[in-house]
């Protein structure tokens, strides 16, 4: 065991001598590799917006999607394993529909977020199966009714799921290999006046300039979906005008940047020759 996780890292049953799970810490690994994912909270809605890497020219557009609908309030998110993904989508629809069934009415953002927490969870608990290879954004659209604030209980919710089970409610986040640039341009935005209009075009240019330092010459997609008041109160994919005049003016602010780089590069090289 001259390893540091050699031979605590069999199972997600064991705990290393320092009380890690190594197995989830992994998992962790696999969301920091993963395609930039932001989110944020308006104030009339939420919207998500994801890095989707391209693997092949040949790949049809929209295939592949790192954006999902779970309900007709709620869309979701996904970075990491998009395979592991997709299994915590189809659960969130089967919560959302029998919610629908029992209640007769949509299910709420904190019921839904708790509940794929706890699925999510479970698979950290028993030696057969292996966590999730991801980490998830809920946007929903909806009354909260374990907000502390009364104000809070009728405004937009933005949910990030972690690999451990772990669940947090945020104005905004920030995942995969930007997580930490793009935190940093999320903390300049102003919540409180930010629409869901003024957002789509915020995160594109956060991914295109900030979260996109490595890898700038692989094949990717901007993708993102929104639930807001603008789509009445439904979970939808933003337009995809409205992404691609976005995606335009963000690679118009990234070329105005590499400009100026430039420029401040020629003045030095002058002043030293000077």
């Amino acid at each position: 065991m001259s390893g540091i996780g050699t031979g605590y890292d069999l199972s997600t049953t064991t705990f290393s001598p320092d009380g890690r799970v190594f197995q989830v810490e992994y998992c962790a690994k696999a969301v920091e590799n993963s395609g930039s994912a932001l989110g944020v909270r308006c104030k009339d809605g939420v919207v998500l917006a994801v890095e989707k890497i391209v693997q092949s020219k040949m790949l049809v557009h929209g295939s592949l999607r790192r954006c999902h609908i779970v309900d007709t309030h709620a869309t979701l998110s996904v970075a990491g394993l998009s395979a592991d993904g997709r299994v915590i989508v189809d659960r969130a629809r089967d919560e959302a529909a029998s919610y629908r069934t029992s209640y007769n009415t949509p299910i709420p953002g904190h019921v839904l977020a708790e509940r794929l927490a706890a699925f999510v969870h479970m698979y950290s608990l028993y030696w057969p199966v292996r966590p999730f290879g991801c980490a998830v954004m809920l946007g929903v659209y909806g009354e909260s009714e374990k907000a502390d604030d009364e104000n809070e209980k009728d405004t937009p919710q933005l949910y990030v799921i972690e690999p451990s089970g772990m669940v947090y409610r945020y104005r905004a986040f920030a995942l995969g290999k930007g997580k930490q640039a793009g935190k940093t341009e999320l903390e300049k935005l102003n919540f409180e006046t930010l629409t869901c209009r003024e957002a789509v075009g915020a995160l594109a240019k956060v991914i295109v300039v900030n979260c996109r330092e490595d890898g700038k010459d692989k094949l990717w997609e901007l993708e993102m979906s929104w639930v807001c008041e603008e789509s009445k109160g439904k979970a939808m994919m933003v337009p995809r005008e409205l992404v691609n005049e976005a995606f335009d003016a963000a690679k118009r602010a990234q070329q105005d940047d590499d400009e100026d780089d430039d420029d401040d590069d020629d003045d030095a090289m002058d002043q030293d020759d000077a």
